[in-house]
């Protein structure tokens, strides 16, 4: 006989509660609980104890290897640690439209591996289309359309493939429960018994999910604690550049991103992010400048774009795209109170060439002298880069990595990098590029005009 029962859920963190309440005890959201009527059916949960795992000692398993598939996408491979774990799940998220299914598409139909693609949300002839305007070089991927979970593991043991995608989480639903897809209980169950298939079995499984308004990975929290990885995919519309970040890695490091431009015929990697984020034009113009930045591991030259202009109209604008408002206000600030730099009645506008989001606070230097090229009116030599965070009191402190940085500002032919003074920089003296130092930004006039 089938139970049923009526519960709520927290759709932030999950949590479970047998009545409404207004704050979630759990996460502290407000107005978060939802009601589900939940219908389990009764089964004979005797077990065969024989076959239960035994304990063994931690020291044994020193000598084991990591097995790793390698996929045929070079940025995929990085930012998965070197190429996806066998048996480990990776929750891949994004907002719609912006090229999920089309990585994951690709990557199977490119890769040497038995794959089965299962679509929740798409009918086969959409798949189709997309698969053959991406080109299909691996006569051995399979496309599933279907939502019901038991009926996916049953094929995938008839088939028997070496890797799987769910496209998407939010469609797929268990037998064993009667709420609608993409609820609470429905998201962590089916998430619950593909994770205990893949274990089973060794087959990596890729799971896409849905985000919600606020940018987070839609349904619970507990989501994220489950699967193994946990990839993040974004960008503008407007632009045609994606990043790939890692936001948990039990396999890897999480300070890793992928760089891919989306073409007619599908995503494409960028092997050279500086390329596509510093600018083609030959005019000096002012209020650019050029930053060496590290965006996890990955060493990229960034072109920052700054306009000051006279206010127009009552209150002065302090608009950002691509680079914090708070971090830019704080700039403002140091600038005005160390340096005597009168923004209070000026628009100030800050933009990062290429749609880039990047988080790294070695750009502060370049937006500081993107910021006075702007107020001065007077042009930076592009030739120039600069690594250094500025701190409240105008001292230029020491960016991480400054190593990486300055190789890549040489291997793109730059001439010169303004540096923090007490950076511990290593001998450098085999280095055609001309490395400068100060240590306040009132330096920062003087050197770069």
């Amino acid at each position: 006989m089938a139970k049923t029962k009526s519960v709520f859920f927290c759709s932030s963190c999950g949590n479970e509660s047998p009545k409404w309440v207004g704050k979630c005890p759990s996460c502290g959201e407000w107005n978060t609980y939802t009601e589900e009527t939940i219908t389990t059916k009764q089964t004979n949960h005797a077990r065969v104890h024989k076959n239960d795992t035994l304990p063994e000692l931690i020291s044994d398993n020193f000598e084991s290897v990591e097995n790793r598939l390698f996929l045929s996408d070079t940025e995929l491979n990085r930012v998965l640690g070197g190429g996806v774990v066998s048996g480990s799940v990776v929750l891949l998220g994004g907002e719609p439209g912006i090229g999920k299914s089309t990585l994951l598409l690709q990557t199977m139909l490119h890769s040497s591996y038995k794959c089965l693609y299962v679509s929740g949300e798409e009918s086969k002839t959409q798949v189709n289309m997309r698969a053959k305007r991406i080109g299909i070089r691996n006569n051995e991927c399979y496309m599933l359309p279907e939502t019901r979970i038991e009926s996916i593991i049953t094929i995938s043991k008839q088939i028997q493939p070496e890797i799987i995608v769910i496209d998407s989480i939010q469609t797929m639903e268990s037998e064993l429960l009667e709420s609608a897809p993409g609820t609470v209980s429905q998201v962590k169950e089916c998430t619950a018994m593909l994770i205990r298939y893949a274990k089973q079995t060794g087959i990596p499984i890729f799971i896409v999910g849905h985000i919600n308004k606020d940018g987070m990975l839609a349904g619970p929290k507990v989501l994220e604690h489950m699967a193994d990885v946990v990839l993040q995919f974004e960008g503008e519309k407007n632009y045609q550049y994606r990043t790939l970040r890692t936001l948990k890695n039990r396999f890897g490091s999480t300070n890793e991103i992928g760089l891919f431009e989306m073409l007619a015929g599908g995503l494409q990697a960028v092997l050279n992010p500086s390329d596509i984020l510093i600018s083609d034009s030959t005019d000096n113009l002012s209020g650019v400048a050029i930053s060496a930045g590290m965006e996890g591991n990955t060493p990229i030259l960034i072109e920052i774009q700054a306009l000051v202009s006279p206010a127009v109209y009552g209150t002065p604008q302090r608009n950002s795209t691509g680079f914090d408002t708070k971090r830019l206000n704080m700039l403002l600030a140091v600038l005005e109170k160390r340096s005597g730099f009168l923004f209070t009645g000026k628009d100030v506008f800050v933009n990062i060439a290429g749609g880039f989001k990047p988080n790294d606070p070695g750009l502060d230097l370049a937006v500081a002298a993107a910021l006075i090229s702007s107020y001065q009116n007077i042009p930076i030599q592009k030739t120039t880069a600069f690594a250094g965070e500025v701190g409240l009191s105008g001292e230029i402190r020491p960016a991480f990595r400054i190593e990486q940085r300055i190789t890549e500002a040489e291997k793109l032919g730059l001439q010169r990098i303004l540096i923090s003074e007490f950076t511990k920089l290593q001998d450098k003296n085999g280095s055609t590029l001309r490395i400068e130092t100060l240590s306040k930004t009132d330096e920062l006039i003087e050197m770069i005009f």
